[in-house]
């Protein structure tokens, strides 16, 4: 895993929420301290869960097992923004915040923890950002990486509301990582006429991988 530094051009909206927060070099402790100081403690769990789970499974599809880990401490660094907010931030970091995403903002919180990432905790390797940056709904021509921390988001599922998917989820996994993969993003396609709504990226990623399946 690359050695992370704060970037000497970091974005003006991340000034007020690094104030006083000195990194150890050690991201699991800096993640967790960073989560901490923003009243986000009930996230430490849930990262450092994923973390965990993606840096078992990156061997297993021949990624690095660092990578993975990396990738799933900070996919949900931008908890520390309430999603009120996340227009607003997606905006101002020159995101091309999607209709469906002013629709539901919580969404958001894959693209602006892919920055932060890069701005605040200085992770350059452009496959551990694109793993965060679509760990919510995956996307088309999706990496190895992306879909390890897609996954293991899934499984490590840390709502109040069940993860009825979960078992099914866990057999695909069996089989390979694309029918685990296939069979979370099906469960979501055949309640779409129920969900908030529907983001482009995930019908990219389920089409694509129902067509390659042969499903």
């Amino acid at each position: 895993m690359e050695e992370y530094l704060f970037e000497k051009t970091m974005h003006t909206i991340f000034e007020a929420i690094t104030k006083n927060f000195e990194k150890s070099g050690e991201l699991s402790v800096d993640v967790a301290k960073f989560l901490e100081m923003h009243d986000c403690a009930d996230t430490v769990k849930h990262v450092n869960d994923v973390a965990q789970k993606a840096r078992g499974l990156a061997p297993r599809f021949l990624e690095k097992a660092e990578d993975a880990f990396c990738a799933g401490l900070l996919h949900d660094i931008s908890a520390v923004f309430p999603n009120e907010d996340r227009v607003k931030i997606a905006t101002e970091l020159g995101i091309d915040v999607l209709p469906e995403e002013k629709t539901c903002p919580a969404i958001l919180h894959q693209r602006i923890s892919e920055v932060m990432a890069k701005e605040i905790f200085g992770i350059t390797d452009q496959n551990i950002l694109s793993a965060m940056g679509c760990h919510t709904t995956l996307k088309e021509n999706a990496s190895v990486l992306d879909k390890i921390v897609f996954i293991s988001d899934k499984i490590m599922w840390d709502q109040e509301h069940s993860a009825p998917y979960q078992a099914d989820v866990l057999k695909a996994l069996e089989i390979s990582l694309d029918e685990a993969c296939f069979c979370y993003l099906n469960y979501l396609w055949q309640q779409r006429e129920s969900l908030a709504i529907v983001h482009p990226w995930m019908e990219a990623a389920y089409k694509q991988l129902h067509d390659s399946l042969g499903k």
